[in-house]
């Protein structure tokens, strides 16, 4: 098999539906089926079952893909430690990220680096610490950008801090909340953001929120908000100068400072000698020090 039919196999186990997997590979559906079948053919057995639902992998399949997606992973490694012999910034970094970082910070970030680095590609996941956590001891990325203090005995450059916010379009102080009979709108994560809250509300209050309304995206809990469903505990980072109808009061701690979140970058020694790492780390480095009160 070529190089590219290993990525045709990734691609089609990935989406698991011939439409989606055709438009990915810019290839026609009848083309891209004709190919799977020669693929099926070389390896004498089914790797695809085809259902209304969509694909499945037959248990031939599964082991079929998996070698695929070691062969991929292996050439783009060499490809990585050629790259870094060079002078130029080649490869592709693979970053895993918070989903909350991902969506309001790294891409100013990530815009100066394509503008730096155009020869440089981006992989780019998001979703939980923990999941970013796994992403990295599962050798999936290069890097991993966390919420909270990390647990990492590795290389580690902490990123910035952002403060926490009551946020709603009524209350504009805190012991408001006491009176008030709207919910409290609570994001719930696997970190210990939640768990932030809820102690920080326990130590203020002494008592629990009359209503609340769970959600599991952070999102989610702020357009409930800005909407007037309810008051919310937000970060910084997810507030912007264009929310300018709704009170954001600063939660403060026991000695009367501002509660704030840690961001961390997270790798280990050998993802950091790789070029485009450096280069990546270098842009973050300049971006935090042309806007150090970003929050």
């Amino acid at each position: 098999m070529t190089f590219s039919e290993y990525q045709l196999l990734t691609v089609l186990a990935q989406e698991m539906n011939m439409r989606k997997a055709a438009e990915r590979l810019f290839v026609s559906q009848p083309a891209l089926s004709q190919r799977l079948q020669n693929i099926e053919k070389e390896w004498g057995t089914k790797i695809f079952i085809r259902s209304q639902k969509g694909l499945s992998l037959t248990p031939a399949g599964e082991l079929v893909v998996k070698f695929a997606k070691e062969v991929i992973e292996k050439e783009e490694q060499v490809k990585e430690e050629m790259q870094s012999l060079e002078t130029h910034v080649h490869g592709t970094l693979k970053i895993a990220c918070a989903s909350i970082v991902g969506q309001n910070w790294l891409p100013k970030v990530l815009k100066r680096f394509v503008e730096k680095y155009p020869h440089a590609k981006i992989s780019l996941i998001t979703g939980w610490s923990s999941e970013i956590i796994k992403a990295l001891y599962d050798d999936e990325v290069h890097i991993g950008i966390i919420r909270g203090t990390p647990d990492w005995k590795g290389p580690k450059l902490h990123l910035f801090k952002d403060s926490l916010y009551l946020v709603d379009k009524e209350i504009r102080d805190i012991e408001e909340v006491l009176k008030t009979d709207r919910p409290f709108i609570q994001f719930k994560s696997d970190s210990n953001y939640y768990q932030e809250i809820q102690d920080w509300w326990h130590r203020h209050f002494q008592t629990t929120p009359k209503r609340t309304i769970v959600v599991d995206q952070i999102e989610t809990c702020k357009q409930m908000t800005i909407n007037g469903i309810g008051y919310a505990i937000l970060p910084a980072i997810t507030l912007n100068d264009a929310d300018t109808d709704i009170y954001k009061v600063p939660l403060m701690d026991d000695h009367d400072s501002a509660l704030q979140r840690d961001t961390w970058l997270l790798g280990y020694e050998s993802a950091f000698q790789l070029k485009q790492v450096q280069a990546f780390t270098e842009v973050i480095q300049e971006y935090l020090q042309s806007d150090p009160t970003a929050f």
